[in-house]
């Protein structure tokens, strides 16, 4: 595999919570800035987030907001909630099925997480999505608290 675009050891994804990445889409234009995982390099071109989670021993990877409020991040650069195969949004609770993505419940129940394609050879995870190149570990760089705009279910 191409080493550019080796993301992380298999070990490094955890089983209960995400590992958040930062990507350039090839496409600039492919991004919507509405998302709440957007963001832009030093020479102003974007970024997207994407986390990667476990589930069943299977890596997966989605891009970083959520179906409901696309300007609410899953993952703040702190790990996403994930609980018996579900990521967690924190602020409206909605669940989505780590193995695929899908809404079982909440205000965005029926809809799926934007997904990525990565794969895994020997003990690493690749970006095995040809739309985007893989920057770094962590978090894409954004003006002040892009993402974190609504009032959480919890009335944080």
């Amino acid at each position: 595999m191409d080493a550019d675009r080796r993301i992380a050891a298999v070990e490094e994804v955890p089983e209960d919570s995400t590992l958040l990445v930062t990507l350039r889409p090839v496409d600039a234009d492919a991004v919507d800035d509405g998302d709440g995982d957007v963001g832009e390099a030093e020479d102003g071109t974007p970024e997207a987030e994407a986390i990667l989670t476990r589930a069943a021993g299977d890596v997966r990877a989605f891009r970083n907001y959520c179906q409901h409020w696309t300007d609410v991040r899953l993952d703040k650069d702190d790990g996403a909630f994930v609980r018996n195969g579900e990521v967690f949004c924190q602020k409206h609770g909605a669940t989505f099925e780590a193995d695929g993505g899908y809404c079982n419940f909440g205000p965005c129940e029926g809809a799926v997480l934007e997904s990525v394609d990565v794969s895994v050879d020997g003990d690493a995870v690749y970006l095995a999505d040809d739309a985007y190149e893989f920057v770094r570990l962590g978090h894409s760089n954004r003006d002040g608290d892009a993402g974190d705009s609504r009032i959480d279910f919890t009335g944080n």
